[in-house]
């Protein structure tokens, strides 16, 4: 008989606790060390190497049952790629967003050439196995030539100013590069930016979508929706479940030892 091993077998620490360090790091601009202050002042004694494997672990797991529960994207792709400084070398970071600016993937290349832009089209299109109407991008003639042989029925956008929302999705990233103090490899990128661009996009709604009185509700499904995520990893959902939703609330309540 086949036996069913947990996804959180063998871990000392609960699940809400693990899954509250792996939102804290990728949702807000914080350091493993921090992660290991703000526990340690609510009398949770954790080191950052632990925090740093819960995130490694569970970091793109999570992420990918977030986006399994996303819906499908909307028809409008904006592409655009920004410069990564790696050990001393130029790197590309390609991203993609729809035109609710949800990050629909990315991929850390070492050039950004033809055959960079038909990889990326690719994986676009294996990932969400839909493909756009409209795709909007910078000049960078690399995207006319892939576009050509990948999506020959796409129409292709390059006015100015068109793609600004995809250079706006950069920010984020940006300003966890000066936090990490750069990232060290380009594999290191291509983990914590797979992971950190849907996690923390799926707690960062536009705020001034919504009238006060609403936006508590529309963050009630998000947290509803992560701890679906969370338990995705465990055959017994409803236990997993109850005790995330009762737990959670109270993370934050935690005395001082």
């Amino acid at each position: 008989m086949r036996t069913y091993v947990s996804l959180y077998h063998r871990h000392r620490f609960p699940v809400e606790i693990i899954s509250h360090c792996v939102c804290l790091y990728f949702r807000f601009p914080l350091s493993f060390r921090d992660v290991e202050e703000m526990l340690a002042m609510r009398g949770v004694s954790v080191s950052y190497e632990t925090v740093r494997e819960w995130c490694l672990k569970f970091g793109q797991t999570y992420a990918n049952a977030l986006r399994r529960k996303s819906s499908r994207p909307g028809d409008h792709w904006h592409l655009d790629e920004v410069f990564l400084k790696i050990n001393g070398r130029l790197h590309y970071l390609w991203r993609a967003v729809d035109q609710d600016g949800d990050v629909l993937d990315i991929l850390v290349q070492s050039s950004r050439d033809k055959k960079a832009a038909k990889k990326f089209f690719r994986k676009l299109l294996k990932r969400w196995r839909y493909v756009p109407r409209v795709i909007i991008t910078d000049k960078l003639r690399s995207y006319s030539s892939a576009r050509v042989d990948v999506m020959p029925g796409v129409e292709h956008l390059q006015n100015k100013y068109q793609n600004n929302r995809a250079e706006n999705s950069h920010q984020p990233t940006r300003l966890r590069e000066r936090v990490m103090r750069k990232f060290k490899s380009a594999g290191h990128a291509q983990r914590f930016l797979s992971a950190f661009g849907i996690i923390t996009a799926h707690f960062r709604v536009g705020r001034h979508l919504y009238k006060a009185s609403s936006f508590p509700a529309v963050m009630k499904l998000r947290f509803a929706d992560w701890r679906d995520a969370i338990c995705a990893g465990d055959r017994q959902i409803t236990k997993c479940r109850r005790s995330i939703h009762l737990a959670l609330p109270n993370l934050f309540l935690l005395k001082l030892s």
